[in-house]
């Protein structure tokens, strides 16, 4: 706004014979002279117009240089605005952001214009009464300062395509050559300044004349402002006065505008689709398209013609807007047959957001809308229940659950990493605090999550009124209205007959939301679906999705499962994802995924690939024709039913010979004698004889080849209508055996995928052994208990120094009856020296078995894991106002509640987040924690040394480290002039030293600052000698060899001695071997 006051100020720049008379006469208009206009009413022509852009000009503008005449004198009465203390003082006409000239009968809500100087002040309100003396002037528009816009996703400054083409024209070559106005050029470019001006005064009044959609009125259909706490962003107020001056076309537009505010509605006139008013604004802004003052009322409005809507709809949702579109019922000579007078008959038939399309190009990844819901438990122990219900409207599946959840989130942070929605619809007011950070952990205002995964979704908070708190009352409304019913499961059956009244809700809520879209073809022919987040399947939180980067990596977002995603199709690989995030817990389910691995491997010369690449999205084909059963409502649309039924032809004639090459796939293997073992893994369908597919196939091929031969590009008729609609009904009474084929198919090829995988790995990949799930048990009568043993271990992700492989190492947590390791592995090590990517390579290698695919190694044998938990890297979420260290108490308190006997546990510097007292402290309790209760399969990285000192004699805990060497750079013993090599190598015993000053180096501090510090690190040792040597002599005599005397003692004291029938002594049964062993094992020393 303020670079158009520049350039009307520059346009009608008075001259200087203009200057000298009593007005100043601009094209035919007069304008009061600077002399009418005191100095007090003036503004400050520094504080309005500098920085702002202004055009091409003559010479530069003479700003005004300490003396009181100005060429903008003349003008600034135009300029004049009332001081925001005197609006808020409720004066009856307020300045608005919207204004025109008073034209009366021409608009609808004509917007208050108020002139004021120290003479005199005229006024003309909003009912068009005034004082006649300010008709034809034209108030102040305000600047953009104000922030008035409207709230779109993106907030850029818009600068027209044309000003960027003619910057860069003059930018390119000299100045003088584009402004200069010469005598042969001076008529050519009059006419030019001319037609600028009139278009310059066209932009100047093209101000929304409805002052109603003005931020300060702005109001919900039930009068709340924005500040309420119910105001509703969905729909508008509309002053009835208003709405009865209104004509009939604007009647149609406003009506549905004030339900769907929050949308971007094109309104269909003739040929072309039109957005006004605010919707006008971003489509100027986004698609850079021309604003006029016409259209429906004379308002602001843009438009595009039918053959760019669908182009400019899938920008507008890229760019995180959601759509609708009122189409025609009827023809103008329709609407004429019914009476001169009569209006097109129109209706918004559908609303597209980023989180339901399902046309266009939404690329490979699911596309989910989720709902939540949370309903708290009366332990006290913050321990909740998650319901929730989430859909895929291109699938037209619906899928609902619960899980129960604690304090931390953790099982809400997992279904959000799992899901992956692009949209999240919650309500405020019924969820905690905790679920909502974590709601915003994992959407647009999350840094975590912009850095684990860039899709991140919209939080859209619903009314509370309009949410259902009843499960009853969703049960009777889905019964009312139908929906589900041509589900392959009844809605009810998705519960497992389990009380899950809080899904009900979620489910209704996102019910609720499906409706106001229009979607009615997903909850009448959608599939719905339970969903477990954890039940059956290796648990990890979300947090531990992140730590181990399974899907994207930490550095850029960019994916990083690419390792195991060698699928073709795109069923395939969404499958995938769905199987990395529910690793099995099942030894006979992975094995028999492994057997079709292995024969995938044997049959190099097994051509599936050709099959897979020949394949189309069929399951979101199949989704696309059963939406279109009984949905001819579409096809009766003018000038768009044609389209729509060429598209649905296009998309049948797909599905069919697309299933075409997916059963001859499982012929391919079905002559290879792989159904037999594909069969253990997946349900596959009957395909031959009289009731099998492929004879139910062959005869809608047959009618594809007769009836629509050219399908891709068929020239659609009203006959045709009627043929579609009877083979698509005919073709889904199978729905359920064709989407068992697809699943399949999709089985099929990541189970390829993993053979591809083992098969051209850059290093070695073995089978793994899989144990079954370990029974806890004391140490007396320990025979093995859970195991990880791993050799040759590497990262499959990592690369070596020269892009090579890393360096392998063998890992040893538990072990059988034979040989039995400790199941805690203390790591030290100097910092970059790789034991954050050995913890990482355990953690992949466990969900890569239990995926059932080979593990990188030589040689693998694990019992099953049923919980991975990490405490991995440091970070800090400012927005939800959570501290490094308060993040990692948070996740240490997960791993402590939760972690069980066969769980894998990884922690990684625990303690670093504070002082070096309390980190240690805190580090200590932790581990002895895990290791003497717990008793889980641990990894523990640290550098507290001293820890090492404290544990290690414990026979439930072995010490190795990440070696290193040293190259001299010089004669001198310096260590600044050592070189630290890393060997990556994982080795016996503890790491005396972290070496963080050789690190410190590598990574560009000063010498002489480095030199400093191990200065004053040798003073702090010398002041510390005392209590380094006490910490030297807990290697032979720990804090936990005092606490086994201190219980020997108490043993002592008891009456009757220990009872061996008794549970209770079982704890001191445990200390009596430990005990014994640690005296054994000192006696073999000595």
């Amino acid at each position: 706004m303020q670079r158009q006051k520049t350039l009307l100020s520059y346009l009608k720049k008075p001259s200087p014979e203009d200057q000298s008379s009593g007005d100043n006469t601009i094209n035919g208009r007069k304008f009061p002279s600077r002399n009418a206009v005191p100095n007090s009413s003036t503004i400050d022509l520094k504080e309005e117009i500098l920085g702002i852009e202004t055009p091409p000009e003559k010479v530069p503008l003479p700003f005004n240089n300490g003396d009181n005449s100005s060429v903008f004198s003349s003008i600034m009465h135009k300029f004049n605005r009332e001081k925001p203390r005197n609006i808020a003082k409720g004066d009856p006409c307020k300045i608005s952001s919207v204004f025109t000239k008073n034209e009366g009968s021409d608009g609808l809500g004509n917007a208050s214009v108020s002139l004021q100087s120290d003479t005199n002040r005229s006024s003309v309100c909003s009912n068009g009464k005034g004082n006649q003396e300010g008709k034809g002037l034209v108030s102040l528009i305000p600047s953009d300062d104000h922030g008035f816009e409207p709230e779109t996703p993106s907030m850029q400054p818009y600068e027209p395509g044309l000003k960027r083409v003619q910057d860069n024209i003059c930018s390119s070559g000299d100045k003088s050559d584009c402004f200069s106005l010469n005598a042969s050029k001076r008529i050519k470019s009059l006419k030019g300044l001319n037609f600028k001006r009139k278009n310059l005064e066209e932009e100047f009044e093209m101000t929304s004349k409805f002052e109603w959609l003005h931020p300060s009125q702005i109001k919900d259909a039930n009068g709340r402002r924005p500040g309420d706490p119910l105001y509703d962003k969905q729909t508008l107020y509309i002053p009835p006065d208003v709405l009865r001056k209104m004509s009939a076309s604007q009647k149609q537009y406003w009506d549905v505008k004030c339900k769907y505010i929050d949308i971007v509605l094109f309104f269909k006139v003739g040929k072309f689709y039109e957005l006004y008013e605010l919707d006008a604004e971003i489509g100027h802004k986004e698609l850079d398209w021309k604003m006029t003052q016409s259209g429906v009322g004379k308002c602001r409005q843009v438009g595009i013609s039918e053959s760019g809507i669908d182009e400019a709809v899938q920008k507008l949702l890229a760019r995180g807007y959601k759509v609708g579109r009122m189409e025609q019922l009827e023809t103008s000579e329709q609407a004429k047959s019914r009476g001169s007078t009569s209006v097109i008959r129109r209706k918004l038939v559908h609303v597209l957001t980023p989180s339901t399309t399902s046309e266009g190009n939404i690329g490979p990844d699911a596309v989910h809308l989720l709902a939540v819901k949370e309903t708290c438990k009366e332990l006290g122990n913050g321990s909740t229940t998650i319901g929730f219900a989430f859909v895929d409207c291109a699938a037209l599946k619906v899928w609902v659950g619960s899980v129960e959840d604690d304090a931390s989130c953790a099982a809400l942070e997992a279904l959000l990493m799992q899901v992956s929605p692009k949209e999240v619809i919650f309500n405020a007011r019924g969820l905690s605090k905790d679920a909502q950070k974590a709601l915003k952990k994992y959407s647009s205002t999350g840094e975590d999550f912009l850095v684990s995964c860039p899709a991140a979704p919209l939080l859209s908070p619903v009314q509370p009124g309009a949410d259902f708190v009843d499960p009853a009352e969703v049960k009777n409304f889905l019964d009312l209205k139908g929906y589900f019913k041509r589900s392959c499961n009844k809605w009810d059956h998705a519960f497992d007959g389990e009380d899950h009244d809080v899904a009900l809700c979620a489910l209704g809520s996102l019910v609720n939301h499906l409706e106001r879209l229009m979607l009615n073809e997903v909850l009448h022919n959608g599939d719905i679906l339970s969903y477990e987040v954890y039940k059956g399947c290796l648990k990890m939180d979300g947090q531990t999705l992140v730590n181990l980067e399974i899907f994207n990596n930490n550095v850029d977002g960019s994916p990083s499962g690419k390792y195991l995603d060698n699928c073709v199709t795109l069923p395939g690989k969404r499958l995938l994802r769905k199987w990395i995030c529910h690793p099995l817990k099942d030894v006979e389910k992975i094995n028999h995924r492994l057997d079709v691995v292995d024969k995938l491997v044997d049959n190099a010369t097994l051509s599936t690939a050709q099959y897979l690449r020949k394949l189309p999205d069929l399951d979101r084909l199949l989704g696309r024709v059963k939406a279109s059963i009984q949905s001819s409502e579409a096809l009766l649309l003018p000038l768009i039913g044609a389209k729509i039924l060429k598209q649905r032809i296009k998309v049948f004639g797909l599905l069919v010979k697309g299933l075409r090459v997916g059963l001859d796939l499982l012929r391919l293997l079905q002559k290879e004698c792989l159904t037999a073992s594909l069969a253990k893994v997946v349900s596959l369908p009957v395909l031959d004889g009289d009731n099998g597919l492929d004879k139910f196939l062959t005869q809608f091929e047959a009618a594809i080849d007769s009836d629509f031969p050219n399908f891709q590009d068929h020239n659609a008729t009203d006959f045709d209508t009627e043929t579609l609609s009877i083979l698509m009904e005919l073709f889904i009474e199978k729905a359920t055996e064709w989407s068992q084929l697809i699943y399949a198919i999709s089985c099929v090829d990541v189970l390829r995928s993993f053979s591809i995988t083992a098969k051209f790995s850059s290093g070695v990949m073995c089978r793994p052994v899989i144990l079954p799930l370990s029974k806890p048990s004391n140490i007396c009568n320990d025979t093995g208990g859970s195991t990880l043993n791993i050799k040759g271990l590497w990262h499959p992700y990592a690369l070596g120094e020269s892009g090579g492989l890393p360096v392998p190492n063998d890992l040893h947590l538990g072990g059988n009856t034979n040989i039995r390791y400790p199941r805690t592995l203390l790591l030290t090590g100097p910092n970059m020296g790789g034991k954050s990517t050995l913890l990482r390579a355990s953690c992949l290698a466990v969900i890569m078995a239990q995926l059932g695919c080979y593990v990188p190694g030589e040689t693998c044998v694990l019992s099953l894991v049923d919980i991975i938990f990490t405490r991995l890297g440091a970070t800090d979420r400012i927005m939800t106002g959570e501290s490094t260290f308060f993040i990692e108490c948070t996740e240490t308190a997960s791993v402590l509640q939760n972690a069980t006997y066969n769980s894998l546990v990884l922690l990684d510097e625990l303690g670093r987040g504070t002082s070096t007292f309390d980190g240690y402290a805190i580090a200590y309790a932790v581990f002895r924690h895990l290791v003497e209760t717990v008793n889980c399969r641990l990894l523990f990285a640290t550098h507290y040394h001293p820890l090492t000192k404290e544990f290690a004699s414990h026979p439930h805990v072995a010490l190795q480290h990440m070696a290193c060497s040293f190259k001299l750079k010089s004669q001198s013993s310096s260590p600044t002039e050592q070189e630290l090599v890393f060997l990556y190598r994982l080795t016996s015993g503890a790491c005396p030293e972290s070496y963080g000053m050789q690190v410190a180096l590598m990574a560009g501090i000063p010498k002489t600052v480095v030199e400093s510090a191990l200065s004053a690190a040798q003073v702090m040792k010398k002041m510390n000698r005392e209590s380094f040597k006490s910490s030297e002599q807990r290697a032979n005599f720990s804090t936990l060899h005092e606490q086994w005397f201190t219980t020997l003692l108490d043993i002592s004291k008891t009456d009757g001695g220990l009872n061996s029938d008794n549970d209770d002594d079982n704890d001191l049964f445990d200390t009596l071997f430990c005990l014994w062993h640690e005296l054994k094992a000192d006696r073999s020393t000595c």
